[in-house]
């Protein structure tokens, strides 16, 4: 087994950080339903129930919530999915 370099570690941390730079935005709104919004994250985000669910509530009572974070790239798509189903849905910088 290799020994223990905690500066192998904080490194592929920081990676990870650079490249989770954007943060998916679900917004509250009076239409759409919460088991809507559950099944949204659930089949869109890739969310368990009770992650999807707890958002869901995060999201109505915030009357916003950063549902997924990553790269532009990976959060793209699934913004587009979820604005497709009628519920209103950002990309914002980390910074």
């Amino acid at each position: 087994m290799p020994a223990y370099n905690p500066l192998e570690e904080s490194t592929e941390e920081l990676v990870v950080e650079a490249t989770h730079g954007y943060h998916l935005i679900v917004w509250n709104d009076e239409v759409n339903t919460f088991e809507w919004v559950i099944e949204t994250l659930m089949e869109v985000c890739g969310h368990e129930h009770e992650q999807a669910e707890q958002c869901a509530w995060l999201i109505h009572n915030r009357g916003k919530y950063a549902v997924k974070n990553g790269s532009y790239e990976q959060l793209k798509p699934m913004c587009d999915a979820i604005t497709d189903r009628g519920i209103g849905a950002t990309i914002e910088s980390a910074e």
